[in-house]
């Protein structure tokens, strides 16, 4: 902690510039409409990065689940009486055609709507953000009191360190993230059933075996996302002295991909054509862009569907979710970087060892008991419509947690003296907390002061704890003025450059 707090007065002695431009307020001037005035609205679509699918949101499909009605679901009550549910993020609608759209959940139902104008509405019970957008400086404020926040975030931890800090996650009271802790986990969202784990080898071994004799490297690296908080590139790069390496893509570049897939759109799915080609390789690295436990995305998943062994970094107790304890090498379990290499390089010698790494695909050798149950038990489904998906799952969580808020209150109000008033949730670090950005080798101490890596992620993990702290401070305070965040962010830089924190 000491080491932490020694970086960060290294790092910030004053806010970065560029937060200046971030602080514009937009304020939008509310009103409450009658339910039938909704305007429709439609879905904006979602851009990604090459070769770094950011979010399993971009690999579902999706449906309206308004006309499921939950087996305990006896609510007959008329839309103009339902709790309306608010969803912050204008593209993320979870339900098509229009802005607004009626659930009927496991227990209750209720209202959910896009448009932000209902946002004073007395009937307004829950607002549901996107942690990847959420930012301090665009909050719904005041912040009501009679309305919960809901944090809906299965993105990297990259997107929003905010929400990796006590005063940012304490302010919802509902979430759903990659953390198991969460209220509604996503932890597996990556992971679409048993049988994509059990699907036979892509690429034999005697194929990967004659592959390697013509020249194919037994390690395949492939990153176009190079600048990250992992900073996975430079361990790679470390890596590559020790081992031959196969790495496409613009990070640590050693090889051209084939025509066929210079459309990098076929590397953010699973195009038969990518497939293919990748899984030809016995070793994958699978680094993840942020270090956080229980973040574990396609980079750990594809290989083992493929049949090939991961070589992986990115969550902490990733183990607890393997098929056994022989189906991915950590890097975390050697010393050094040559030592991974110099264990690479000997199971590219024995088959028999190597071997033991998809053992798993046979579904007797599948142990871990904590992985088959959670799959089997898991409400939401990917891409099946037997189960809703895990937006429309987690709106009707929030949906039936508010009715029985509120019905709890109505209790309480009624005779005061013979009940309790329900206790609010708050959420806290177990539900998203991820640690300080770390080199991916070496020492921070040892890095020269003008590295790229060094200048931008301890930089903006600390900078995004000023800005929840601003926004906790503006919401204590009943305030909706946004120089109040500014000053507060201003305050503690200088009493940080002082010495004083």
């Amino acid at each position: 902690m000491l080491g932490s707090m020694a970086v960060r007065g290294r790092l910030v002695p004053c806010v970065c510039l560029g937060v200046l431009g971030l602080l514009c307020w937009v304020w939008v001037s509310f009103a409450s409409l009658p339910d039938d005035e909704l305007p429709l609205g439609s879905l904006d679509a979602v851009d990604r990065g090459a070769f770094q699918p950011q979010s399993a949101l971009s690999e579902m499909e999706f449906a309206s689940i308004s006309s499921y009605r939950g087996p305990g679901n006896n609510d007959r009550r008329s839309n103009k009486e339902l709790p309306i549910l608010l969803w912050w993020s204008g593209g993320l609608f979870p339900h098509f055609p229009g802005d607004s759209e009626r659930i009927d959940c496991a227990i209750s139902s209720c209202l959910v709507t896009s448009n932000r104008k209902v946002q004073l509405y007395k009937r307004t019970a829950s607002i549901i953000f996107y942690g990847t957008d959420f930012r301090a400086y665009e909050a719904p404020l005041p912040r009501l009191h009679h309305q919960t926040w809901a944090l809906f975030h299965e993105e990297s931890p990259m997107n929003n360190y905010l929400l990796s800090h006590g005063p940012g996650i304490r302010l919802f009271n509902y979430t759903a993230t990659f953390r198991r802790e969460s209220d509604y986990p996503l932890t597996l969202q990556w992971l679409p059933s048993l049988d994509y784990l059990l699907e036979p080898i892509a690429v034999s071994l005697e194929e990967k075996k004659r592959l390697r004799r013509e020249g194919l490297a037994p390690v395949l690296y492939m990153q176009s996302h190079c600048d990250v908080p992992s900073d996975r590139d430079r361990y790679v790069q470390e890596l590559m002295k020790y081992i031959e390496v196969d790495s496409y893509g613009k990070c640590l570049n050693n090889k051209p991909l084939p025509e066929y897939l210079e459309d990098t759109s076929t590397a953010t799915g699973e195009d038969p054509k990518f497939m293919n080609f990748v899984a030809r390789y016995k070793f994958h690295l699978a680094l993840e862009n942020g270090l956080c436990p229980d973040y574990m995305t396609e980079k750990l998943w594809r290989p083992l569907h493929q049949g090939c062994v991961p070589v992986y970094r990115g969550s902490f107790v990733v183990k607890d979710w393997m098929p056994n304890g022989h189906s991915a090498i950590i890097i975390e379990d050697f010393p050094t970087p040559k030592a991974l290499a110099d264990f690479l390089k000997f199971l590219d010698d024995n088959d028999d060892e190597y071997a033991k790494y998809i053992q798993f695909k046979n579904p007797s050798h599948i142990t871990n008991a904590q992985l088959l149950e959670t799959l089997e038990t898991r409400e939401w489904g990917v891409n099946d419509m037997s189960k809703p998906n895990y937006l429309n799952g987690f709106e009707c969580y929030v949906c039936d947690q508010e009715n029985t808020r509120l019905a709890a209150e109505r209790v309480y109000k009624k005779a005061p003296k013979k009940n309790q008033p329900p206790q609010p949730k708050m959420a806290d670090n177990t539900h998203m907390g991820c640690p300080l950005p770390s080199p991916g080798y070496g020492d921070v101490q040892d890095l020269p002061a003008d590295d790229g890596w060094l200048q931008i992620w301890p930089q903006d993990y600390w900078q995004s704890l000023d800005q929840a702290e601003g926004l906790e401070s503006l919401i204590r305070h009943n305030e909706s003025d946004p120089s109040l965040l500014w000053r507060h962010i201003q305050n503690i830089a200088v009493s940080r450059a002082r010495g004083k924190q």
